[in-house]
């Protein structure tokens, strides 16, 4: 069987066109793999519970004035500690618990400032 001489050139062509589709497919074209949809997919979840339950903890601490005004003289390292530690993220899955408490923690802050 002969193949003309024409068709080496189609089938280089081919082979060049799928290897660049790809290659701008996954570097512009905002393609991306199984793997990487599903850490976008955790880190979206994550930050919705935290986004959700902060809210929760903010309302928990405002009736406790005295420990406000403790969580206030803490450094920034210890008061996601301390919001744990106050009860105010008992209601959060353990996962997430100390993520809330640092988001809860700066939330309370930053509104003491307003305040």
């Amino acid at each position: 069987m002969k193949i003309p001489e024409s068709t080496s050139p189609a089938i280089w062509g081919m082979v060049c066109g799928g290897i660049a589709t790809v290659v701008i497919g996954f570097s512009w074209g905002g393609w991306i793999t199984t793997g990487t949809a599903g850490q976008m997919e955790t880190a979206s979840a994550k930050a919705a519970v935290i986004q959700e339950f902060t809210p929760l903890c903010v309302a928990m601490a405002e009736p406790q004035l005295d420990k406000l005004a403790e969580l206030k003289e803490l450094s920034s390292w210890k008061r996601d500690d301390f919001v744990a530690e106050a009860g105010w993220v008992d209601n959060v899955s353990a996962q997430y618990r100390s993520d809330v408490a640092g988001v809860c923690a700066a939330t309370l802050i930053e509104g003491m400032k307003i305040g």
